[in-house]
């Protein structure tokens, strides 16, 4: 049962909203006033209601290294707003440990994100700040964003606090503030999370000169279970409970019960840009000018700062003799940390866009150096004279030092078209020269046009990639208590065409692409990485096709993947997310959204997790499959001007089609439960 004190804080957080807000939307109803945030959803609602007085203003990230900006959006979407409190449904195909915060990986393989130097970090992608999710906002008015959800009861409680803020000291001066917190016991034994981001934005626009920065902290804490004992705790109960066919999550006992993970890190960014140009006179009206500055070119210098650190620990002998079979550093107990240090500094020279009407294109140049710190732990001190005979000896060849210092130079270009409304494209290239690096290549390019049909714009749009880069300096040489490895990895080699089409009247999106990957590396049934030297295809087709009649509205995305070599990346062939609902507004103020969504992909060959070092790594030769089970969740969403709610009943469906509801082996999904949340969006 939902604690009674969070229940009671929801519905007293409601009840102030609606005395606040109710008298004010109700008086101003007819004078076009509503907020333009739902009007941009997707499946949007269509009614009486009118643009917001109070406007609401824009966001955008960066590229790196030159600094130029690409069009985001303030987070205050209403249309699924549930969804993202359920770990299962961060992306359409999501593997994961199964608490919210903790380790998953994206089994949509077009979408999962570039590996990180730092390979620890993938895991946690989804949970994490980093340089391409870092948004800059330009509001009218100052804001607060406030979002809280919870789930569970007592002993499975989640919590999830979010707070974005933002405000602008002038036109041209901005600054921001966000804090996220998540804490959650988990479902199952063993498995609790803590996260804790923070951070801070600042930007500055001016006519000749701009500047932007931001810091960015997190934490995160992650108990190990290492999985459930025994998979017939959840398809077959009776069996192991002398016919009894229920059971209590947290009754199922895992393989690990004193091992944890942690991360730590920050990032601090800032590029600064002087615009070199002319003033000239613009006319007003027919008896008033203004002057206006047009930049012909800019000087870029950009400065990166990194620090990330990994530790994991074990202090159950037992079970770690059980789950690991080397122990390289210590028989008693597991320590280990890994840290490493990276700062870039990057300068450009880019001949801008559209300062006389025949220079059609932006082109720009750069160069980047970068040094890159490690340390890893390579023995434990002091160490038992009684246990070294127990340690397991270091493979041949294999010497890890403890630290380590590389350098990298990479040259850079970009040609570019940004407007018009016929014809955009952009063209970047990069060169390694010196390091591990030199001798990289790294090609990427975009068209796309659009045109009138019907009285609205069609978009079409191809994409090309090429790469040939090197491996990470911790996929060629690392060394823990339970994982050695020194590696000799040639450079991976990648090709890759896609495309999309866009139609908006039949609010019809299809995406097609196909990878060619050379050199792969993956991690291997043993935990260890491993390099495929031949080639697997990756062929990928999406299709997202929104439907309606009246106030129903049937929401569905379909995907398909094949992979020419599922040994070695297994991917799930077809994947479905579907999403029936009702959508209209009630009492002529409440935007409501009410319906059910289903989540499935069919059968494939799983991955499994290695706590140790938080990757996802292929099975054996007698692997588990998992999928072919659906998720279904029953919802309410509502808004009601500035302030957003939701209600939801998740993983109704468990037990109904089939008992064999697992992510990986050993990792079932939650069990069925109630969710809110509330989101207050307070606009000084």
């Amino acid at each position: 049962m939902v604690k009674k004190k969070r229940i009671a804080f929801l519905i007293l957080s409601l009840m102030t909203g609606l005395v606040l807000l109710c008298p004010k939307v109700i008086a101003q109803q007819n004078s076009s006033r509503l907020t333009n945030s739902f009007k941009n959803d997707p499946g949007e609602m269509q009614g009486k209601a009118k643009a917001d007085t109070i406007k609401e203003g824009s966001a955008w990230t960066l590229t790196f290294p030159l600094a130029d900006h690409i069009e985001s959006k303030i987070d205050t979407a209403t249309y699924n707003y549930q969804r993202y409190s359920i770990p299962a449904l961060q992306s359409d195909a999501y593997v994961t440990t199964g608490n919210l915060g903790a380790e998953g990986i994206n089994m949509i393989y077009f979408d999962r994100p570039q590996r990180y130097t730092f390979f620890f970090r993938d895991a946690l992608d989804k949970w994490l700040p980093s340089f391409s999710k870092q948004k800059f906002y330009n509001v009218y008015v100052p804001s607060t964003i406030l979002q809280y959800g919870f789930a569970g009861s007592k002993e499975t409680h989640q919590d999830d606090l979010k707070i974005d803020l933002m405000g602008n000291v002038n036109r041209r001066i901005g600054i921001a503030g966000k804090v996220n917190y998540i804490h959650s016991r988990g479902s199952y034994e063993n498995q609790a999370v803590k996260n804790f981001n923070w951070g801070l934005s600042f930007y500055y626009l001016g006519d000749r000169y701009e500047a932007q920065a931001f810091y960015n902290n997190y934490y995160s804490l992650l108990r190990e279970n290492g999985g459930i004992t025994d998979d017939l705790y959840i398809t077959d109960p009776a069996q192991v409970q002398a016919g009894v066919t229920s059971i209590n999550s947290k009754s199922i006992p895992t393989r690990l019960n004193a091992a944890q993970s942690r991360m730590t890190g920050d990032e601090f960014y800032m590029n600064h840009a002087y615009k070199m140009g002319y003033w000239k006179s613009v006319s007003v009206n027919d008896t008033l000018t203004r002057e206006e500055y047009v930049p012909l070119a800019k000087i870029v210098y950009s400065f990166d700062l990194q620090h990330n650190r990994h530790g994991f620990s074990n202090y159950n002998v037992a079970e770690g003799n059980e789950f690991w079979k080397n122990h390289y550093l210590s028989s008693s107990g597991t320590n280990d940390d890994t840290y490493m240090n990276m700062m870039t500094n990057s300068i450009g020279l880019e001949l801008i866009e559209g300062f006389r009407k025949w220079v059609k294109f932006g082109l720009s140049a750069y160069a980047s150096y970068q040094i890159q710190k490690y340390h890893q732990t390579t023995s434990y001190e002091p160490i038992d004279p009684e246990q070294i005979d127990y340690l397991t000896p270091l493979p041949e060849g294999i010497y890890v030092p403890e630290t380590a210092t590389k350098n990298f130079l990479w040259v850079g270009g970009r040609l570019q078209k940004d407007k018009g409304n016929i014809l955009r494209y952009s063209a970047d290239v990069k060169f390694g020269l010196v390091g591990d690096v030199a001798g990289d290549i790294d090609l990427n390019g975009n068209i796309s046009t659009q045109f009138r049909l019907k009285n609205d714009s069609v978009k079409i749009s191809a994409e090309g990639h090429f790469s040939n880069t090197a491996q990470p300096y911790l996929l060629q040489q690392y060394i823990s208590n339970h994982f050695a490895w020194n590696n000799n990895f040639g450079k991976t080699r990648r090709y890759m065409i896609g495309g999309s089409l866009h139609i908006p009247w039949t609010k019809t999106k299809l995406s097609v692409g196909v990878e060619n990957l050379q050199n792969y590396v993956y991690f291997n049934s043993n935990s260890l990485p491993q390099q495929y030297g031949g080639n697997v295809q990756v062929f990928s087709a999406s299709l997202n096709q929104e439907l309606k009649i009246g106030i129903l509205h049937w929401n569905n995305t379909i995907y398909y993947q094949k992979t020419s070599n599922s040994d070695v990346l297994p991917l799930p062939e077809l994947t479905i997310y579907s999403n029936l609902f009702l959508k209209f507004i009630a009492f002529k103020v409440l935007k409501v959204q009410f319906g059910v969504d289903c989540d499935y992909y069919t059968s494939y060959k799983a991955l499994n997790y290695q706590p140790a070092t938080m990757s996802f790594h292929v099975q054996g030769d007698e692997p588990m499959y998992v999928g072919n089970y659906p998720i279904m969740n029953v919802y309410v969403n509502a808004r009601l001007y500035k302030t957003r709610f939701y209600v939801q009943y998740s993983h109704l469906n468990q037990g109904w089609f089939s008992s064999n509801s697992f992510f990986m082996p050993h990792y079932p999904m939650n069990p069925r439960r109630l969710e809110m949340g509330l989101s207050i969006d307070f606009a000084n």
